[in-house]
Order: structure tokens, then C-alpha cells, then sequence
């Protein structure tokens, strides 16, 4: 067990800064490179590292798949969502001048930064989804191996 400590202390210390890269990256993405998708990727690196490092079985605990894909629809709803609130408000689809009447400018940035939170969300969701179920998978056919390999003996 010996040979695991040096990447377990290691995802330890890195894991948190990862995620706290990923929502700067997801929060300043309309000031510099990045927003949601890029965000949502890094996110969800962390999290897989985590799976990786500690085990599927941890990782689903402390991440629950439930969880995680009330999380893609979500970040949908919120996308969909400010593109139906700005034809309600009487604009085009995802046209953010009309969420501030008062400050277009404002409303851009409101919609952008409420967009790539949806966008950011959904992606990592997808990301962890996507490894949950090729992860799962392969300890399907590792007991299937097994099982038939006991069927042999």
C-alpha cells in the first residue's frame, strides 16, 4: 500500500486547487480566456482525478451519479432558460440586452455570466457521467471475467 501515498497526498493537496482553478476560470472567462466549457472540463478533471485515485465507489459517494445528472439537466434549464426569460422580456432568443431595460451593457454581462454557469455546469456533468459509466463498465466486465472464470474451475 505504500506505493499509493505519494499520488493520494498529492491528489490531495492539488484536487481543491484544480476545482478553485475551474471556478475562476468559469467566473473570469468574460475577462480573459475560459468560461463555462473550458471551466466545466477542468472541474470535472478534478473530480475524475479524485475517481481515479481513491476508487469509483468513493468517488460515487462523494459525488452521487444522481446528483451529477440533476446537474446536466440543470445547467440546461439555466441555458433554455435565460433564452425563454429574454423573450418573455419581448427580445429575440439569449438577446441579453433585454434582462436590464435600463443597461444593455449590464444585461450582457448578466446573461453571459448566467449562460456560461449553465454551460460550465452541464459540462462537467456530462464529463463525470461519461467516466461514471465507462468506469462502471469496466468493473462489469471484470465480474463477468471472473465469473466465468470460476465457471471454468
Amino acid at each position: 500500500m505504500i506505493h499509493h501515498l505519494i499520488p493520494r497526498v498529492l491528489s490531495k493537496l492539488l484536487i481543491p486547487f484544480i476545482i478553485l482553478f475551474g471556478l475562476y476560470v468559469q467566473f473570469h472567462g468574460d475577462f480573459g480566456p475560459g468560461g463555462g466549457f473550458q471551466a466545466g472540463v477542468i472541474i470535472a478533471a478534478g473530480i475524475i482525478l479524485y475517481a481515479l485515485i481513491y476508487g469509483l465507489d468513493v468517488a460515487e459517494a462523494a459525488v452521487p451519479p444522481k446528483i451529477v445528472a440533476a446537474f446536466v439537466a440543470l445547467g440546461l434549464l439555466i441555458y433554455a432558460g435565460v433564452g425563454v426569460a429574454t423573450m418573455l422580456l419581448g427580445a429575440e432568443f439569449l438577446n441579453y440586452d433585454a434582462l436590464d431595460g435600463h443597461d444593455p451593457v449590464h444585461g450582457q454581462h448578466l446573461g453571459i455570466l448566467i449562460i456560461e454557469f449553465g454551460v460550465g455546469m452541464t459540462v462537467a456533468s456530462v464529463m463525470i457521467t461519461i467516466f461514471y459509466k465507462f468506469a462502471d463498465r469496466l468493473h462489469l466486465t471484470r465480474e463477468l471475467e471472473l465469473a466465468e472464470d470460476a465457471e471454468d474451475i
